[in-house]
């Protein structure tokens, strides 16, 4: 796995569920949030919230919270105003951090972040100073369960704008162009095929190996920016595998 995303770790982890649960519903509340408040509050005209609200419903974000949410970031309801912005900065060996923020302090969280940096063996860069190592992609897994014939959905999806299928033993990975994120989804919905998951996130274009001991101090930083209530998500370019992330 080339990037190191919030929304499959977290799910994964097992231990502390009461907190992390907490800390999940947080960070779904402010992804319905900045959907809403970027590209108002119905989901059917706005995509980006639609997304949003079907990944917090996935996690069993109660509707009311989510009615709440979308009433804050269109003015209906009184509440924080949050801003979203990037970090960039370096891990253990050098590899490249990019964090996606959600933040009502600015200040307050590029100090806790430089703070959980330089703890961890790295500092936090200038602005552009690892981004240009990432593209913008969109992504969506499908379970092998759900598909019939592996090679007929591989062409269509193909057909439908997709760059790539990766496949491995249990799901399929499709990868898109932001453009062509969304034909490439309805594509999968108007053929009844369910899907895991499905993002827009950023992709390394090239990856670094580690050793394992390496890797070990590089995700010790990750779970710790992972943990800060204001980081959304974590993408790094180091090429983590299925079992470094069961570990």
């Amino acid at each position: 796995m080339s990037g190191h995303s919030k929304w499959h770790n977290i799910q994964r982890r097992k231990g502390k569920q009461d907190a992390v649960r907490g800390q999940l519903f947080t960070k779904l509340s402010r992804d319905v949030y900045l959907a809403a408040k970027e590209g108002g509050g119905n989901p059917e005209t706005n995509f980006r919230l639609k997304v949003a609200i079907e990944r917090a419903k996935q996690s069993n974000l109660p509707a009311e919270n989510i009615s709440r949410t979308i009433a804050k970031a269109t003015g209906t309801l009184e509440g924080v105003t949050y801003e979203e912005i990037q970090y960039e900065g370096y891990g253990p060996q050098g590899v490249a951090i990019l964090l996606d923020i959600v933040t009502d302090n600015r200040n307050r969280t590029a100090a806790d972040i430089r703070h959980i940096f330089k703890k961890r063996g790295g500092n936090l860069g200038e602005s552009g100073a690892v981004a240009w190592m990432f593209t913008r992609r969109g992504q969506i897994t499908v379970d092998k369960a759900n598909v019939g014939d592996s090679e007929e959905f591989m062409l269509t999806v193909i057909e439908a704008g997709a760059d790539d299928v990766e496949e491995t033993e249990d799901e399929f990975l499709i990868t898109t162009s932001v453009e062509l994120f969304r034909p490439v989804r309805q594509t999968l919905e108007s053929m009844n095929i369910a899907y895991e998951d499905a993002e827009l996130t950023y992709v390394p274009s090239t990856t670094v190996e580690l050793s394992d001991e390496a890797k070990d101090e590089v995700f010790d930083l990750i779970e710790a920016l992972e943990e800060h209530d204001d980081v959304q998500t974590v993408y790094s370019n180091v090429a983590f595998s299925e079992d470094d992330e069961d570990e």
